[in-house]
């Protein structure tokens, strides 16, 4: 797993310093490995919608594949490309279950990455008929759980569907640590972008590729803290290491921006 120096994390403590807008560029041109922001909220903030997505672990939906499985509260788009109806019903559900619940966690860290970096937007996504996307997606990694080796692009694995998102330049990921695991669940973030011949590495009937996609390309490893906002650029090879003892728990949402000025952001889970 070779490293180099320049393909790493870079932290930003949000209390004392604005991050370098140019930090948005770097990581949409894969030369930076991860942001992360930290105090960037209220340590409350954090604690507060803790509290509120604890009382909703009864809602979570488990997707299972032949090497793994997802845990999460709210849809991912990448699961309903084939069925977008259900996807946008869903996204209305899970915005009107975590409404009462209070849970607004994805509302204040979307206005706090648009002043940090000092953009004119960052809004959920809606495409021209007025369906709105999911603000975010929850994610539980329990004890034992792995998240393979993956990318992620919805500029490609959507084209052919007719939504908005394809039509997007770039595309990064914004994850919330709410809660830490004892030991694992590490990001490793691999300098190396999907290309077609990557195909041949697909895991059949499962989540991501083989790890030989990646050999003798460097990778940055990062455990989260409680409280880390965290940013990359997901169409990069990334995984997250087996967890174990107490959940890895996350909020995240991806960002896409429409051009290289990287001004405003849409978002959606």
């Amino acid at each position: 797993m070779p490293t180099t120096d320049n393909w790493t994390r870079i932290v930003i403590d949000g209390a004392a310093e604005r991050p370098d807008a140019d930090l948005l560029r770097r990581l949409a041109h894969g030369e930076t490995a991860v942001v992360v922001l930290r105090n960037l909220l209220p340590a409350e903030a954090f604690a507060d919608n803790r509290t509120r997505i604890g009382k909703l672990f009864a809602n979570a939906s488990t997707t299972s594949y032949a090497n793994g499985a997802l845990t999460t509260i709210g849809p991912y788009l990448a699961k309903y490309l084939q069925d977008l109806d259900g996807y946008f019903q869903a996204a209305d559900e899970a915005k009107d279950m975590l409404d009462t619940a209070g849970f607004d966690l994805a509302d204040q860290v979307r206005a706090g990455l648009r002043d940090a970096f000092g953009l004119d937007a960052v809004s959920v996504a809606q495409e021209p008929d007025g369906r709105d996307y999911a603000a975010s997606v929850v994610r539980i990694h329990a004890d034992g759980v792995r998240n393979p080796l993956h990318n992620d692009n919805i500029m490609r694995d959507a084209q052919g569907t007719g939504i908005a998102l394809t039509d997007l330049a770039y595309q990064l990921s914004c994850v919330v640590c709410l809660q830490e695991c004892d030991e694992g669940g590490e990001l490793r973030m691999y300098r190396k972008p999907w290309e077609p011949v990557d195909e041949a590495y697909k895991i059949q009937d499962g989540l991501g590729y083989d790890e030989a996609v990646v050999d003798g390309y460097p990778c940055c490893e990062f455990k989260p803290q409680a409280g880390d906002v965290y940013l990359i650029n997901p169409t990069r090879y990334h995984s997250i290491e087996r967890v174990t003892g107490a959940d890895r728990l996350t909020m995240g949402f991806f960002m896409g921006f429409a051009d290289d000025a990287l001004h405003s952001a849409v978002v959606w889970g």
